[in-house]
């Protein structure tokens, strides 16, 4: 199994975080800790590059900023005393793909090139394993339009097709109309079926890398590593990532990109077909609505009360206070808090204990 579980990505391109940078790197740390010890066949993390895509990233920034927080799990796995073979072949990845597709492939051939450089060189491993790229790519909503949606179909079809010439482990394709309604079934149908006609009927599976040797691929991938090198060079020299996440360094970065390509788009400098050239009248599109249902929120509040009534309370009580201990020593908090899972805690009521020990992070404002 995978679980995504990369907190710094969150503070760049989700804002899902509750703690501190640095107690939230400790916590995946704990997760590290405790896979590699007891479950060293699932995946602790999946570093998610795509996310910082989706805000506003270039190609480059996304495999760098990607490729320094996977340093960043590793530097804190290997202080705590792991060996680097332990860990490392539990990372995987999660990249996006969309625009270029020769600058898309070379992003991900660089960046497999990049990473097996640094695990060997930095981290002096020795497993094979722990120098692969694994990772799952994939469509970018980001490059999808609401404008002549059907363009999406098209559009999802070289997302993939870039992604497998890249060399991915997994694909996914968003869905045509997600750019305008949350998918429906015919649509994420269609984008499952394209990825099925170029497995089973193009036979784009049928050997590895096949643009190796290509004088202009190879030549965008030594100039996209040469980039990717360059902006992990420029965050150490600054700090280091966690550094430049916790003081906001890094989502200014990805904030201004994002500006600077949208203002781009409305000049017409970058292209997009249906948005800013070949344009056309289209009827008001009819959108499924999701609504907030009270039913469903009273049934699910009542399902919640009668799990604290039937659960041990002094069981839960018990096992917060260990999930507060942990956090307060320093120790693992994995096993306090499976434990208080076991005993029927709920997720905020972790999240609460942590809080109190860890505080709550509040974002920097930077231009």
């Amino acid at each position: 199994g995978t679980a995504q579980n990369d907190i710094l990505k969150e503070f760049i391109g989700r804002g899902t975080w509750i703690f501190p940078v640095e107690a939230s790197l400790r916590l995946v740390g704990d997760t590290m800790e405790f896979c590699a010890q007891n479950a060293p066949h699932y995946s602790p993390v999946s570093v998610c590059g795509y996310h910082i895509r989706e805000s506003g990233a270039t190609p480059a920034q996304e495999m760098a900023y990607g490729l320094a927080i996977a340093c960043a799990y590793l530097d804190h796995a290997v202080a705590r005393g792991l060996d680097i073979d332990q860990v490392a072949p539990g990372l995987s990845f999660n990249f996006n793909i969309h625009g270029n597709l020769w600058e898309e492939v070379a992003k991900f051939r660089a960046g497999r090139r990049r990473w097996a450089r640094i695990v060997k060189e930095r981290y002096r491993a020795r497993d094979p394993r722990s120098m692969q790229l694994r990772m799952i790519a994939g469509g970018g909503g980001g490059g999808l339009t609401a404008q002549q949606p059907e363009n999406n179909i098209v559009r999802g079809a070289y997302y993939a097709l870039a992604s497998a010439l890249a060399g991915t482990q997994t694909m996914a394709l968003c869905s045509y109309d997600e750019a305008y309604t949350i998918p429906s079934e015919h649509a994420a149908l269609l984008s499952l079926r394209t990825m099925q006609i170029l497995v089973h009927e193009t036979g784009l599976c049928d050997t590895v890398d096949p643009l190796a040797g290509s004088y202009f691929v190879e030549s965008v991938t030594d100039e996209m590593e040469q980039a990717i090198a360059r902006i992990m060079d420029e965050l150490d020299a600054r700090g280091g990532v966690v550094r430049g996440i916790a003081e906001g360094q890094v989502q200014a970065e990805v904030n201004r990109q994002a500006y600077a390509r949208q203002r781009r788009i409305e000049r017409g400098e970058v292209k997009k077909v249906g948005v800013n050239c070949f344009q056309m009248e289209e009827a008001e599109r009819a959108v499924e609505l999701h609504p907030y249902r009270e039913a469903d929120a009273a049934r699910q509040v009542e399902r919640l009360d009668r799990v604290r009534r039937e659960r041990d309370g002094r069981a839960v009580t018990a096992a917060l206070a260990a999930v507060r201990g942990a956090a307060g020593s320093g120790a693992n908090v994995m096993p306090a808090v499976l434990d208080a899972v076991c005993a029927y805690a709920t997720v905020g009521e972790v999240c609460g204990v942590l809080t109190d020990v860890f505080g709550a992070y509040r974002e920097p404002i930077r231009f």
